[in-house]
Parts: structure tokens; sequence; C-alpha cells
């Protein structure tokens, strides 16, 4: 999966690094609570999609999320936003996105052309909750 970084996005998302948590303690382990559903119940996608994890999500945030990323233990990594292409104009915004799974160490924005359960071109922009050497935790 090749990293495009686009920048006015990551601007957008800069401001998450230094934000505060909210609840990360309950969304540390996998499976987090309700409303979080497990994204291989709700959409044709494995269970563990290599490069992001073990994905849930609040089904009434779709498409863009925030997803929960957990390793192969079950520990939160990373929370990921997914952006329709068509989305990222200036007639739109999201303001006030959230990193539940608390302190973000770095942040990867690329491009990604759909898959089930968000079909449209859309931004990745994963909040990395671990170091950039930590993201082997999900490589595979």
């Amino acid at each position: 999966m090749k990293k495009v970084i686009f920048p006015a996005v990551a601007m957008l998302f800069g401001g998450l690094v230094a934000a505060p948590a909210q609840d990360a303690g309950t969304v540390a382990e996998a499976p987090p609570a309700a409303p979080y559903q497990k994204v291989s119940d709700l959409v044709s996608l494995p269970d563990f999609v290599p490069g992001l994890g073990q994905l849930f999500v609040d089904p009434s945030t779709l498409p863009a999320g925030p997803f929960l990323a957990y390793d192969h233990d079950g520990q939160l990594v990373s929370t990921v936003y997914m952006i329709p292409v068509q989305d990222l104009n200036p007639d739109k915004s999201f303001d006030d996105l959230e990193a539940p799974g608390g302190t973000v160490d770095h942040v990867d924005v690329y491009y990604n052309a759909g898959h089930p359960g968000v079909e449209v071109p859309h931004a990745h922009i994963i909040l990395w909750h671990v170091s950039a050497d930590d993201e082997a935790r999900v490589a595979e």
C-alpha cells in the first residue's frame, strides 16, 4: 500500500496529534464497547486487514468513522478516518474529529480507490497511537 501525503489534509488533521484522549481506556483493547461493531461483520472485508489491523466502527459514523484498529493481540494501534475524496472540498468540513485511542504519535494519509464499506475513492487518515516502528504489529 503506497502512502501519498496530501499536504492540505495533513495540515487539517495535524491538530489531532496534540489533542487529548477521550475515554482512551475504554477502547484500548478489542473489542471496544457498543456502539462499535467489528467491520468484518458489517461488510465483506477480512477480520484482519494487513496494514490496518482488526477494525471496529460505529455504523452511524460511516463512511468517515472513526475506525478503531487493533493488532493481533487485541491492542489498539490506530484510529482511522476514511474521508471520501468528493467531500474534500470548500463546501464540506470535518469538525471536532476525535482520537478516541488517546495520544497520537504520528499521522499517515493516503489514497484508497474504494473497498467494501467505503466503495468510493477516499483518503485514509491514520492516527497512529504507536510509534512508526510498532506499525509492523499490523503489517501481516
